[in-house]
């Protein structure tokens, strides 16, 4: 082992002592954690959310891993001579898109999430919704889109019922639940699922301390395509005044109903942040400062420290 030199000893440790009342607040404490197959994109991307993941372990703090894989099923889609469909955000999901979302979820991302898990020394265990009725659904029927057509999704399922037992027996044990969002109805018929809003229906069952979605984003802004107006805290009331503005885009609606959903639902604090940030899911926990946007029911719920006050 390489000898650090005297200032290398005093970040260590400052570092450590800075964490330390953060691992005293959370041990034993209950994270939801959503990323989307963006995330997986490559081996040094998923490493490195793992490794992150891997140090919550390490300290205590309980972390139930959901996981998308849009970008990948699209992929493998096109390659297959089919065209993803999308409406509001959402995936159309016929016979042959949800034969590719399974060949994806379960067998190509779920799988190799574990695998790298493994490398990291933490005792993970991948399942669907399916599993042990984690998610009952049912097919979602028609409905009306925000341009007023009728929209048929296909194989995609609403959530009417989540039993965590399972999660809740793997998580008592000191595994890693890892979980991709197909589930399926009663007659066994596969159902794909919207993974925000699967991770915010086990954040709320499973009385999370936070639901934290990991996204392309840097987090929720106030300008569509300014970076720079990242907006560092908001709660219920301002996530409506961006929609009823028109200040989020698309693929942010479907993530600003899952975290309403969580907020209503009971889990105190949901953070949005990006993937791509080193280290992006530590400084979220482990520093008042964070580096997305932390979303409350209302503002007045937020410690001085929280505001930057």
């Amino acid at each position: 082992m390489a000898k650090l030199s005297g200032n290398e000893r005093a970040i260590v440790v400052t570092a450590l002592r800075h964490a330390a009342p953060y691992v005293r607040m959370y041990k034993n404490k209950t994270f939801v954690l959503k990323a989307g197959g963006e995330a997986f994109a490559s081996e040094a991307a998923t490493r490195s959310l793992i490794e992150q993941i891997a140090i919550f372990n390490q300290v205590g703090f309980r972390v139930v891993l959901v996981h998308g894989g849009g970008p990948q099923s699209t992929e493998l889609a096109q390659q297959l001579g089919q065209a993803p469909q999308f409406v509001d955000g959402r995936r159309v999901t016929d016979q042959a898109a949800l034969d590719v979302a399974t060949m994806v979820l379960n067998g190509q991302i779920n799988t190799r999430i574990v695998a790298t898990c493994r490398a990291f020394g933490v005792p993970s265990i991948g399942i669907s919704g399916a599993d042990g009725s984690l998610i009952q659904a049912v097919k979602r029927p028609p409905v009306k889109s925000a341009a007023g057509d009728t929209v048929d999704y296909g194989f995609v399922g609403d959530i009417r019922g989540v039993d965590v037992s399972v999660l809740e027996t793997q998580l008592a044990n000191g595994f890693v639940p890892i979980v991709s969002s197909l589930s399926a109805d009663d007659e066994g018929t596969l159902l794909n699922i919207n993974a925000d809003t699967v991770a915010a229906a086990i954040a709320c069952e499973l009385r999370a301390e936070k639901l934290i979605l990991a996204t392309g984003a840097p987090g929720i802004m106030e300008s569509l395509d300014d970076p720079r107006s990242l907006i560092s805290y908001i709660d219920r009331a301002g996530l409506d005044r961006l929609r009823r503005d028109g200040r989020l885009s698309e693929g942010m609606l479907p993530k600003v109903s899952a975290i309403e959903s969580a907020l209503a639902g009971g889990v105190p604090r949901v953070h949005v942040i990006s993937y791509a940030v080193p280290d992006s899911l530590l400084l979220e926990v482990f520093t008042n400062e964070g580096t997305g946007t932390l979303v409350v029911d209302s503002i007045e719920e937020l410690s001085p420290q929280e505001q930057g006050t």
